[in-house]
């Protein structure tokens, strides 16, 4: 009988810890005074066992055993002797009830050639949450996993629980690969987006689930060479390029694929978004093809009219120029009747957009495509039939 893919990665991982340690210096939290009882702040043990690792002639690595470790905050910063550092986390990192005017929990910075294997980050962000619902002076909250200005990291089997903002930050970043992550928040808890990257480029995020209240991954200034493929999402608000345009000098958006991604019961499919006012910034060459679509809000939509609460926009026109981006092999159920929606800017249409085998349907009732200052072309099975 086959093994669960689950019950194989653990065995894999814990061979590569076998081999890793025997090979390297390994430096356990609980040697420098963490304790995981859930209760006492481990950040100055995990921040000793890191500086020690940091600092070693050879290749290290940072051992966090089982058991749930409270961790008030911690910055695990770079550049390190060796670039072939590893951390094997078994437990639970634990945030503390609340973070105060702190904007991120974990962060790693200035770090090159890390990687980072299993391990859970709770943000416990329940107690934020329900300040924010009941419109209560709040703290500004905080993202659970900051990666800025790094390269070449790996991060394998984590898997992020209840931020009280973003799962996780990219930022000005590179080569940065995401494989097996699980991130988990109620589809009711606000602004807790998966995975956000912003002037970053090749980042890749492959085998993945992710169920949020936001997007489950969003894009935004400045991110190019992005792989996205095999990943669940939903619920939450879809995989979204932007909103981009909030300046008017801001770095575009190019080369990006995103294949084989199942949405369920999701605010949105694939999304591009831009606000509704000048920007210099630009979206192309954008790949999106082999994506299921279960219940979706909006399966396929181009928003360049984003002006929430009428603020700072109205009857203004997005400067985001929209070009080459492919929609391939989409099928599903729509939950509403248009499944098509591409509304773009009257100053800067959207040009070189292509449609290919569109197949998505809306109950018993025929789905309908909308098209607005857009240029392309649509081939092969298209349901809704094309505005192009």
């Amino acid at each position: 009988m086959a093994q669960p893919f689950g019950s194989l990665l653990a065995l894999l991982l814990f061979i590569s810890y076998l081999t890793t340690t025997m090979a390297t210096a390994a430096y356990n939290v609980v040697d420098f005074g963490a304790k995981p009882d859930g209760r006492t702040d481990a950040a100055k043990a995990f921040l000793a066992a890191w500086a020690a690792a940091c600092g070693s002639n050879k290749p290290a690595t940072i051992i966090v055993p089982s058991g749930g470790f409270l961790v008030s905050q911690a910055l695990f910063s770079g550049p390190c002797r060796n670039t072939g550092m590893r951390m094997f986390i078994k437990g639970t990192l634990m945030a503390p009830a609340g973070y105060g005017d702190s904007t991120q929990w974990i962060t790693i910075k200035y770090m090159e050639g890390l990687s980072i294997y299993g391990g859970t980050l709770d943000g416990r962000g329940q107690a934020f949450w329900a300040c924010k619902n009941a419109r209560r002076s709040c703290p500004y909250g905080a993202t659970s996993l900051t990666i800025g200005q790094s390269k070449n990291l790996l991060l394998s089997g984590i898997k992020l629980v209840n931020s009280e903002l973003f799962h996780m930050s990219i930022f000005a970043s590179s080569g940065i690969t995401l494989q097996g992550a699980t991130i988990t928040a109620p589809a009711d808890s606000p602004n807790t987006d998966g995975i956000h990257i912003q002037m970053s480029s090749f980042v890749t995020i492959t085998g993945s689930t992710m169920r949020t209240g936001d997007d489950c991954i969003s894009m935004g200034p400045g991110t190019t060479d992005v792989r996205i493929e095999n990943i669940k999402c939903g619920p939450g608000h879809g995989i979204s390029i932007g909103s981009l345009g909030g300046a008017a000098q801001e770095a575009g958006v190019q080369n990006i694929t995103v294949r084989s991604v199942e949405f369920t019961g999701t605010q949105n499919g694939l999304r591009v978004k831009t606000w509704g006012r000048p920007s210099n910034g630009f979206v192309r060459g954008v790949t999106f093809e082999h994506a299921v679509m279960k219940n979706v809000e909006n399966p396929i939509v181009v928003d360049q009219n984003y002006c929430p609460g009428i603020v700072n926009c109205p009857g203004q026109s997005s400067g985001i120029k929209i070009s080459q981006v492919k929609f391939n092999d989409v099928q599903g159920t729509s939950a509403t009747q248009v499944a098509v929606k591409l509304d773009c800017s009257p100053s800067n249409p959207c040009t070189g957009i292509e449609l290919q085998d569109i197949k998505l349907t809306y109950r018993n009732k025929r789905s309908l495509s909308y098209c607005k200052n857009v240029k392309g072309t649509a081939s092969g099975v298209m349901i809704p039939p094309s505005c192009l």
